[in-house]
């Protein structure tokens, strides 16, 4: 155990004494998972810590300024890196005044040491669900930790209007500067907004001429579901998404924070993968893959977005999404939504906050609009 403040108890997760209070079984089995970092996600250096505040227990990413790794944890890695990276495989009108752009969000970033920051709430998956934490204990959470990391921004990912309206709010009131990441795309009622839809019928008939087995995974899946993910997220989208390791796949199956469904072939091979993490009655799938040694037509990202899709539809959650794929999700019930990475700046030095309040200010402006405009 660390520091104590109050009610608000930073500690090491793999520590014996751990004050775990009733955490759900899942939520405590994924956070002591992760006390060794590297061997569950591959990609990603941290501190790893957990926060108990009032009873209830956050995970905790501290980190240095090193630059790299997933953006999960470094925001010059979502804001700049991953940006560099799209520009490269897509043809985007304009690319070299973009990567100028890029250039100089990067000096200012870099200026601001953005990577310097403590994330809370930080489960180092693509999408954070904040649960039904509301951030009534926010003032307590920020002035404990700039007590304790004067020279680290404050973060919290993935927080928007949509899946934790009320932490948004508490993090606005206690004067959290809401920087745009990205637009998601979420389902309010998969029942209604996607099941009466063509893309519903369509979606069921091609998996019943699939010839595929839909069905819960087996723990001797483990393998070849993060190989599938790291065929679709790593090798064709980024290496900068987070590389889960077999032991990862294997460890949440266990603990049950994600629920797997994977589609087999008559000879056993699974051919796609979906694993959704559900909390609060807000679902989200951080793990999909398929086999993308099989030809577009045979439809394998249709059919693992299909699992996921009915398993939240079946269970009456709603869906989050995540980014990307807009036309896709639209066809499928979904709307889009501004996702923010809420900072806390006020305790550091002027010219860095002033860093990070005019990339927000900037990104709002101009980006959101754009966002909105293109689907992005």
């Amino acid at each position: 155990m660390e520091r104590r403040a109050d009610r608000v108890i930073l500690f090491d997760p793999a520590a014996p004494d751990a004050p775990w209070g009733d955490t759900p079984a899942a939520e405590r089995a994924h956070i002591a998972m992760l006390a060794d970092v590297p061997a569950h996600i591959a990609n990603v250096r941290t501190e790893w810590r957990a926060l108990n505040s009032g009873g209830r227990v956050l995970p905790v990413t501290i980190n240095h300024g090193a630059r790299g790794d997933s953006y999960v944890c470094t925001p010059r890695a979502a804001y700049v890196d991953y940006a560099r990276a799209e520009l490269a495989i897509m043809r985007v009108r304009g690319a070299a005044a973009w990567r100028a752009l890029l250039g100089g969000v990067d000096a200012l970033l870099g200026a601001a040491r953005i990577d310097r920051l403590v994330n809370v709430d930080n489960w180092l998956l693509s999408t954070n669900l904040h649960g039904s934490w509301a951030g009534a204990d926010l003032p307590a959470i920020r002035a404990f930790l700039t007590e304790r990391f004067p020279d680290h921004v404050l973060a919290i990912r993935s927080v928007d209007d949509w899946s934790a309206p009320a932490l948004a709010q508490a993090a606005r009131a206690d004067g959290w500067v809401m920087v745009p990441s990205r637009q998601v795309w979420v389902v309010d009622d998969p029942a209604r907004d996607w099941r009466p839809r063509n893309a519903f019928s369509n979606d069921r008939r091609l998996v019943a001429r699939s010839g595929l087995t839909i069905e819960t995974a087996r723990a001797d899946d483990a393998a070849r579901i993060a190989d599938l993910y790291h065929q679709l997220y790593v090798d064709k989208y980024s290496a900068l998404n987070p590389v889960f390791t077999p032991r990862f796949v294997a460890a949440t199956m266990a603990g049950g924070s994600i629920d797997y469904r994977v589609a087999r072939a008559g000879d056993g091979r699974v051919l796609a993968v979906a694993g959704l993490m559900a909390r609060a009655g807000v679902a989200t799938p951080p793990v999909v893959g398929y086999d993308r040694g099989f030809p577009a037509a045979a439809g394998l990202y249709r059919i693992a977005s299909w699992m996921f899709m009915t398993m939240a539809m079946e269970r009456g959650w709603r869906l989050h999404g995540s980014a990307g794929a807009a036309h896709f999700k639209r066809l499928r019930g979904a709307r889009g939504v501004i996702e923010y990475h809420a900072m806390h700046v006020a305790h550091l030095s002027r010219p860095r906050a002033l860093a990070i309040r005019a990339l927000a200010a900037a990104l709002e402006r101009f980006a959101v609009p754009m966002m909105r405009r293109n689907g992005w």
